[in-house]
């Protein structure tokens, strides 16, 4: 059985079969629909603890992911990108909600699968460090992830800092899901 979908002559991007389930989660929880003030600071708070020029809280549905947190430094703003909303196929979250566990990229073009997506040749991207976003059933929701245009070693230190920071990030949505409104 293929576990990816065909985005032409490469297969890229991961069948999610749980991405029904995750829109009506994100949309019990008011998440992955509208830009959020406190999750860019969070995105903020991501770029410049991995020392990273772009940051993101991204919530990936079924067709497209959406950045409600985002961070870019001053020079990535005259191009305008990252964009807040991608296709599911750009980019490399959809890799971390359907693994459900961390991933590190390097250099991505040193992975085929990795640097046919359409974000090396749009953006420029070039290294990438995610982590899953899990809500208390244990539905993965999105991620929490750092980005940069040159090759990163992101090292041990930094894969546990992403994991810890989606993990406190997973704990104040839960928080704040259970606030009456």
């Amino acid at each position: 059985m293929n576990r990816y979908a065909s985005t032409g002559h490469l297969l890229l991007t991961p069948v999610d079969r749980e991405a029904p389930a995750r829109v009506v989660r994100l949309r019990e929880m008011n998440l992955g629909e509208r830009v959020d003030a406190e999750l860019d600071a969070f995105a903020r708070r991501v770029a410049q603890t991995l020392d990273a020029p772009y940051a993101g809280v991204n919530f990936v549905g079924e067709d497209r992911q959406f950045f409600a947190g985002l961070h870019h430094g001053p020079d990535a703003a005259a191009s305008g990108y990252p964009a807040r909303v991608l296709p599911r196929d750009h980019g490399y979250c959809p890799h971390v909600v359907v693994r459900g566990r961390a991933l590190v990229l390097e250099d991505v073009r040193d992975f085929a699968r990795f640097a046919g997506n359409a974000v090396v040749d749009e953006s420029g991207i070039r290294s990438y460090l995610g982590a899953p976003l899990t809500d208390s059933r244990g539905t993965v929701l999105g991620t929490v992830c750092a980005v940069d245009v040159v090759p990163r070693r992101w090292g041990l230190a930094g894969l546990t800092t992403v994991k810890n920071l989606a993990a406190e990030l997973a704990e104040r949505l839960r928080e704040r899901a259970e606030r009456p409104a």
